[in-house]
């Protein structure tokens, strides 16, 4: 399996299992979509808590140059980790978050 492929593999299996993580409270549910063309992952979280309408991104991941994009990460403990834990070197690993002056106090790549 190629590089490319084995990223795609990994943030699909990575992101169904937080797909199927039951919300405690609100009509919440987790909506996964990907784009294995163009390479975008997406997890949203949409529904009605209370009486107010929740639609937000937990998680927005893209590859690019062979490299893992993470753009949003509203997870706990940090998708990154799942990933590096999953076999992904950190210096393949962008923190796209955080601006490109900073990322390189981090243990990730810059770009």
């Amino acid at each position: 399996m190629d590089t490319l492929d084995n990223y795609r593999q990994i943030l699909q299996n990575i992101l169904i299992e937080y797909a199927q993580l039951p919300y405690a409270y609100g009509q919440l549910e987790r909506q996964l979509i990907i784009d294995e063309n163009k390479n975008h992952y997406l997890l949203l979280t949409l529904g009605w808590e209370n009486k107010k309408r929740v639609h937000g991104c937990l998680i927005h991941i893209d590859i690019i140059d062979e490299k893992i994009w993470i753009q949003r990460d509203g997870t706990e403990d940090g998708i990154a980790n799942d990933l590096v834990n999953a076999g992904i070197p950190k210096n393949r690993i962008v923190l796209a978050f955080h601006p490109a002056d900073i990322r390189q106090f981090t243990e990730y790549a810059v770009s």
